[in-house]
């Protein structure tokens, strides 16, 4: 008899149905960044009034801190992990690890809105490295030497905000702003690492003609440059020699762009997107020259890269990324262009009004922050669904 018994299997879920938040990197980091994104200008507005007592980190500090070790490197994370499994072929942090790295994440924004400086010095200070160390363990074991900088830059990250908090407690005696802006460097390196890998690809595969091209003498110059601010930014440099580095960084980076064919991209917001955030890099470096030499407010030069840039280049990676990963068809709807362009408009005008009408500084600060968080705040609508389900060809990941 024993041998008609049938025993029925559990049902599979069907693609696209289930729980997959912590399949891969890329799901619960973007949904955190785009939720804190959205959020963070509330949280800053409650500061700024008062309402939040006496956290540890205050005022513009807060803000920098968050904005680049919270929104920025949750995003950098979540993208290396997922980019990092494709270039060694080797599993990258998934399950309760990448669980547990989230919460960490989540705890460091927790504890610098509490008196507590000593342990958020220690969180914040763990995250990137235990990044680093998630994104080390398949390198190695694939020997992708090619990659092992992206190691190191998440080390310097620790490193970085480990001293803007240690000078925070009175441990060391320099700028505070220095871990800020070197972070700041790191970051803008990472960007156009990654952006000469992915843009001109993403320009050909998505732009049938574009011949989008690289030279690697343009190559080595523009990243050589970045490298170069980031080595005078950690030494203090100033004035005209800083001014100097950033016009000549500028003509690099305007230089790679245009090989690029970025007139060609207009119809396709998933490729244009990138284009317009990675044309923010050479005007930020003129506006870091401009500031060097004392001619516009730094703050322009720091919101052109923070929210031109970084804002940018992360809705439009945030959401093609996601798309692609998911099963999905590499084409943005109305919806994710409405957050293309709501984050390009916040830069726009968080730079560009206090240039021209500085009288109106305060409400160009205001109208951005609207936009800015509005546009993250669809993204997390949007895809939350698409990030807490199974991809839709039933694949893993």
């Amino acid at each position: 008899m024993a041998q008609f018994i049938e025993i029925e299997e559990p049902p599979r879920p069907r693609a696209g149905q289930g729980f997959a938040l912590w399949a891969l990197g890329f799901r619960p980091f973007y949904l955190l960044a785009g939720a804190f994104a959205a959020l963070s200008i509330g949280l800053w507005a409650l500061q700024f009034s008062g309402w939040l007592g006496r956290p540890y980190l205050q005022g513009p500090l807060w803000h920098a801190h968050e904005m680049l070790f919270g929104f920025t490197l949750a995003v950098v994370v979540g993208f290396l992990f997922t980019a990092g499994r494709n270039w060694s072929n080797r599993p990258t942090p998934t399950g309760l690890p990448l669980a547990a790295l989230a919460a960490l994440w989540v705890a460091g924004r927790v504890l610098v809105l509490t008196p507590f400086g000593w342990a958020a010095a220690v969180v914040n200070a763990a995250f990137p490295l235990a990044a680093a160390i998630a994104l080390a363990i398949p390198f190695v074991a694939a020997g992708n030497r090619r990659n092992y900088f992206f190691v190191g830059l998440l080390l310097l990250m620790s490193a970085a905000v480990l001293a803007v908090h240690l000078e925070q407690l009175g441990v060391l005696r320099f700028p505070g702003w220095v871990g800020i802006q070197v972070a700041l460097d790191v970051v803008l390196f990472i960007i156009a690492v990654m952006g000469g890998r992915v843009i001109p690809m993403f320009t050909n595969n998505g732009v049938p003609g574009a011949n989008a091209t690289r030279r690697p003498a343009l190559e080595k110059l523009a990243l050589g440059s970045v490298l170069a601010l980031l080595a005078a930014d950690a030494l203090q440099v100033n004035g005209a020699v800083l001014a100097a580095l950033a016009v000549a960084g500028a003509a690099a980076h305007l230089a790679r762009w245009s090989l690029w064919q970025p007139w060609k991209t207009l119809r396709n917001p998933l490729v244009w997107v990138l284009h317009a955030a990675y044309l923010w890099i050479p005007v930020h470096l003129v506006l870091r020259a401009l500031a060097a030499e004392g001619v516009v407010a730094p703050s322009l030069a720091t919101h052109a890269l923070t929210v031109g840039v970084i804002g940018g280049m992360v809705i439009g990676m945030m959401t093609r990324t996601a798309r692609g990963h998911t099963g999905r068809p590499l084409r943005a709807d109305r919806y994710e262009v409405a957050c293309y362009v709501m984050v390009l408009a916040a830069a726009l005008v968080r730079v560009f009004v206090p240039l021209a009408v500085p009288a109106h500084t305060i409400d160009a600060v205001l109208c951005s922050a609207a936009l800015w968080s509005a546009a993250f705040a669809l993204y997390t609508v949007r895809y939350w669904p698409v990030l807490t389900r199974p991809r839709l060809d039933g694949r893993p990941g």
